[in-house]
């Protein structure tokens, strides 16, 4: 198992993309510690993942340093150390620039930056401390390499996870730390489901027509990316030992971006 004993935080993790990396951790034989907003709901997710031995959830608001420190505590009384953390927890709110207000946008790189930053630095801090290295993974977009119409914040944001991993990658090399970003396509999750009125609206086309014509319109297969292709990249970044792979950003898109 490529996670033999590995101890990972996955933030947003009691759903959606968070949940399937969580999975696929676990399976991967990793202890995995589920961070969500939600008590309740991140313990269902730890009881699917086995006994307290292998999973552990906590309430974690990303944006809130207690609740950040607390739970990156937890889970070292609990496990002992920390390995890998995978920044996933996110939001998504559309509307045209002109439009957008000001609470929505600082909600928005609250949660997406500073949750980023705050988990980063509670981490790097542990992980320092061990000397036995890390991996650090946070989970970008295509929109963290090209823009669309609508999400400012969101592209604003998901960009800034690539200078903030690049910037990781090179303090951290010298404790064995790494830092890098998956980009995916359109995941078919409640947050992708939740814009597909909303742009609809926006944009004055049908729902099908958001599906075809601008989030599957640059893919080479009209296929959405889904959670587990994003899993699957996310056991690779976690299971890589080596400073080789740091401080890069990986497109998992059907190729609805190509570099």
């Amino acid at each position: 198992m490529r996670l033999k004993d590995k101890v990972a935080i996955v933030t947003g993790a009691a759903s959606g993309i968070g949940k399937e990396i969580a999975r696929a951790f676990a399976r991967e034989g990793a202890r995995v510690v589920i961070a969500d907003l939600n008590q309740k709901a991140a313990d269902a997710a730890a009881a699917e993942l086995g006994d307290t031995r292998k999973a552990l959830g906590v309430v974690m608001d990303v944006t809130n340093e207690e609740q950040v420190e607390a739970g990156v505590a937890r889970t070292v009384d609990q496990f002992g150390k920390i390995d890998v953390l995978v920044s996933n927890a996110g939001i998504q709110i559309v509307a045209p620039l002109d439009e957008f207000k000001f609470a929505d946008w600082k909600k928005l790189l609250s949660i997406h930056l500073d949750g980023a930053f705050l988990t980063t630095r509670a981490v790097l801090q542990r992980m320092y401390k061990q000397g036995s290295g890390g991996s650090i993974i946070y989970i970008g977009s295509v929109h963290s390499k090209e823009a669309s119409v609508l999400k400012a914040p969101y592209v604003t944001a998901k960009h800034g996870l690539i200078g903030l991993a690049k910037t990781v990658a090179k303090e951290g090399a010298k404790h064995g730390v790494r830092a890098n970003v998956i980009c995916p396509g359109f995941v078919r999750t409640p947050l992708v489901d939740k814009q597909i009125p909303e742009q609809a609206k926006e944009l004055g086309i049908s729902e099908a027509e958001v599906i075809k014509k601008v989030m599957l319109k640059d893919t080479v297969d009209g296929e959405f990316t889904t959670v587990a292709d994003v899993a699957e990249t996310a056991v690779f970044f976690a299971g890589f030992e080596s400073n080789a792979l740091t401080g890069q950003s990986l497109v998992v898109s059907h190729g609805w971006f190509m570099q």
